[in-house]
């Protein structure tokens, strides 16, 4: 039974959530024409590597059920009726009179889009079309002007008190038995989170609102102090988060949704009110933890330590971003630019067991790893393998050659036979290690284990690299040493690569020392000893 289950689909973690998907919708009897998934994009800061992560999951998703035969679709729902909390980290001060109004109505800093909305909005979107995601693009603000979501929000309000009640027993949130679960936009003052409903005119579809000072997060803002009626037909308002998802769900029919675990309570909220409320299954779900910045802080777009997808392509490949997503989706994990290194070598250490070049013995690890490597590449694997290049040589080398840099390294690649000729892939990975090497000159430092043999032969080979004389052939001087220590060459090679490249092999030994230059290499294996 246990082999069946690890080789459903293409045996990851997204086949089998797609799988249980399937088999949980066959259960509901309900139609299976179409499967959509969603994913929520909040528009209210900077979209970082997190954000991204959930449409990229939700993707996968779709790919795995299209595989089984079923049409799907992603819809990337922005939440760009959203009223703006605070001001995040690095943004303009000017910020401060729009907060609490809608971001799509908020002007644009930067200048470059209709609103602040969009403008966060595009920047998501930007990293999902360079990553190959196609999605179905749905604006929160059309939603609600069109009166997409006005069949559920009349039933929610019709339901308020038992909803009320039952937001406070789930989450021990007490708000929703006062007011009623909508906030219309304030005809008076533009603002969203001030203006308090406090009664529902079920048979006109009208809602009674005082806009009244009211706590975002722990500041205070100001209400007007207009009295106002809200058509919920015809104005715009907003669904608190506590029910909204249940209502979109509901309204685009969505049968997938991921979360994060700090929207768990809502999302807890939110299955209630699709099944007892509004009489639908809630989706499939799958938790997932949050990404850290490298302090261990939750990766946010208030605290501004945003590691955003344009950053990261700067450095790495969109195959890159792919991989940390599509690997695994439980643990909480630190991720930063400096992941990238190694990120790039595991790809290409799972296209060499794609093609077969690495031997994998244990079957489930090879139909895994397989697996990953086609959802990495969105099931449209490449017919045969890229040119390999060791990405760390790529930045070591990039270090010494700084002007005309891709026709030097290139140079030294074939010199090294590391590769035949140039091509635009080739000259992609340089530019891209070439960033690297320009704005993160750190090395690496991978553990080696080192024994007293290995410590008296790298001791020599110091020794070596630091005297006036350069040997005839440094090469066979390694060589030498090793024959001499009682090691085998392939082993204090192999550790070298390890000190300089941060990786288990490399070009030839020799040559590499001399371009990176000798006391440099001295150092580093200084450093070890």
């Amino acid at each position: 039974m246990e082999e069946e289950q690890i080789t459903i689909g293409r045996g990851t973690w997204i086949d089998k959530l797609a799988d249980e998907l399937v088999q949980r919708e066959k259960t509901l009897g309900r139609k299976m024409d179409l499967l959509r998934v969603e994913s929520g994009l909040g528009a209210s800061g900077i979209p970082h590597i997190g954000s991204l992560g959930d449409a990229v999951r939700a993707y996968g998703v779709k790919l795995a059920l299209e595989n089984f035969g079923y049409k799907s679709e992603l819809i990337a729902y922005s939440d760009d009726l959203d009223g703006l909390r605070k001001i995040p980290e690095g943004l303009p001060e000017s910020l401060k009179e729009h907060l609490g109004k809608p971001v799509s109505f908020i002007p644009d800093p930067f200048g470059c889009h209709d609103s602040y909305g969009l403008h966060m909005s595009s920047i998501l979107l930007d990293g999902l079309d360079k990553l190959g995601i196609k999605y179905k693009f749905q604006r929160g603000v059309d939603t609600y002007r069109n009166g997409l979501l006005k069949d559920q929000i009349h039933t929610i309000l019709t339901n308020s008190q038992k909803i009320g009640k039952k937001i406070a027993e789930m989450v021990g949130q007490e708000k929703y038995q006062e007011t009623l679960p909508y906030f219309p936009v304030c005809a008076n003052c533009g603002r969203l989170y001030t203006a308090t409903s406090y009664q529902y005119i079920a048979e006109e579809k009208k809602i009674k609102y005082r806009c009244i000072d009211a706590t975002i997060g722990s500041k205070q803002l100001k209400g007007c102090g207009h009295d106002g009626i809200a058509d919920i037909t015809k104005d715009l308002g907003k669904l608190p988060w506590k029910v909204e998802f249940a209502a979109r769900w509901h309204a685009f029919d969505i049968r997938f949704e991921a979360y994060g675990k700090d929207i768990m309570d809502s999302v807890k909220v939110n299955d209630w009110v699709a099944e007892d409320i509004l009489n639908f299954p809630a989706p499939t779900h799958v938790k997932y933890e949050m990404f850290l910045d490298k302090g261990g802080k939750k990766i946010s777009k208030s605290l501004g330590n945003v590691l955003t997808s344009q950053a990261w392509l700067r450095y790495g490949t969109p195959k890159t971003i792919l991989l940390l997503l599509y690997k695994r989706i439980t643990g909480a994990r630190e991720v930063g630019i400096d992941d990238i290194p190694s990120l790039m070598e595991e790809y290409n250490e799972l296209e060499n067991i794609y093609f077969g070049k690495t031997k994998v013995d244990n079957v489930a690890k090879l139909t895994r790893s397989k697996g990953l490597y086609e959802y990495v590449n969105l099931l449209n694997p490449p017919k045969s393998p890229a040119p390999y290049v060791n990405y760390r040589l790529l930045i070591q080398l990039c270090k010494i050659f700084r002007e005309n840099r891709i026709a030097l390294v290139t140079k030294k690649l074939v010199e090294y036979g590391t590769i035949k000729e140039s091509g635009p892939e080739i000259e992609n990975l340089i530019t891209l290690a070439g960033n690297y090497a320009d704005d993160y000159d750190n090395p690496t430092k991978v553990e080696v284990q080192l024994d007293n043999i290995s410590r008296q032969a790298l001791g020599q080979l110091v020794k070596i690299l630091g005297s006036e004389d350069e040997p005839s052939d440094l090469q066979n001087t390694i060589y030498q040493i090793a024959k001499d220590s009682g090691m085998q060459p392939k082993d204090l090679f192999k550790m070298l690569y390890q000190i300089i490249l941060a990786s288990d092999r490399g070009p030839k030994i020799g040559p590499l020392i001399l371009d990176i230059g000798r006391k440099k290499v001295a150092d580093s294996i200084t450093g070890y000893l």
